[in-house]
């Protein structure tokens, strides 16, 4: 990152409420809306779009538009942008993927058995909690905005966006081999599901699909 890159998200996130809307982001599960930062912070629509509009200008925050759904304009969603700086407490999409990657190099081992590692390393958010929701939130949370489509016992996880598609289309072989892992090992923190494969898309176009298998005693949501 450039001096003045760095001045530039500086500048953009000296002012408290830009401040204030990229922490909520950073914080947020999910990409989050216009109608959500609206609600959080009481200010009106307009001045929410002005300061994300110079967030997303200094590179701070990334837009994308939501899938349609019905009639009306698709929403946009905002999320912390995958080259912001740690130095803004911002780990990043991209820098959790450089942890994987160093990892491989330090072990040896294959970007399956990484992911396989972090998978099983993954603290889940709720113990009682259902396989399939688990790997959503983490799934959502690395950025890869799934959906789940259930198919009697073989659901399947689509990715509706890649946060890492120029690294997947230069190295597909580890960027997805790694993710593979990460949900193998995720799921086998709990009895009766696994993961089958993955099927792979152009990254740039999204639609990357992770197939699942559901024993006949498990459910497919909690």
């Amino acid at each position: 990152m450039t001096q003045d890159s760095i001045r530039r998200q500086a500048k953009a996130l000296g002012d408290p409420t830009r401040h204030r809307i990229f922490r909520y982001i950073a914080d947020a599960e999910d990409p989050v809306d216009v109608g959500e930062l609206t609600d959080h912070l009481g200010l009106n629509h307009n001045a929410i779009r002005q300061h994300l509009s110079q967030l997303v200008d200094a590179g701070l925050v990334a837009r994308r538009t939501a899938p349609a759904r019905g009639r009306g304009r698709p929403r946009q969603l905002f999320e912390v942008h995958p080259s912001a700086d740690e130095r803004w407490g911002v780990g990043g999409h991209y820098q959790r993927l450089s942890l994987l990657l160093i990892e491989m190099l330090r072990s040896g081992d294959s970007a399956l058995e990484v992911g396989r590692r972090a998978g099983r390393a993954t603290e889940l958010r709720a113990r009682g909690g259902h396989a399939l929701d688990e790997l959503g939130k983490v799934m959502r949370s690395g950025g890869f905005d799934p959906i789940l489509l259930s198919n009697d016992r073989s659901p399947e996880l689509v990715f509706r966006h890649c946060p890492f598609a120029d690294a997947a289309s230069a190295d597909p072989a580890t960027v997805c081999a790694l993710h593979l892992g990460l949900a193998q090992g995720l799921v086998g923190q709990f009895d009766g599901v696994a993961v089958e494969e993955l099927e792979q898309h152009d990254p740039r176009q999204a639609g990357c699909t992770l197939r699942l298998r559901v024993g006949e005693n498990d459910t497919v949501a909690g």
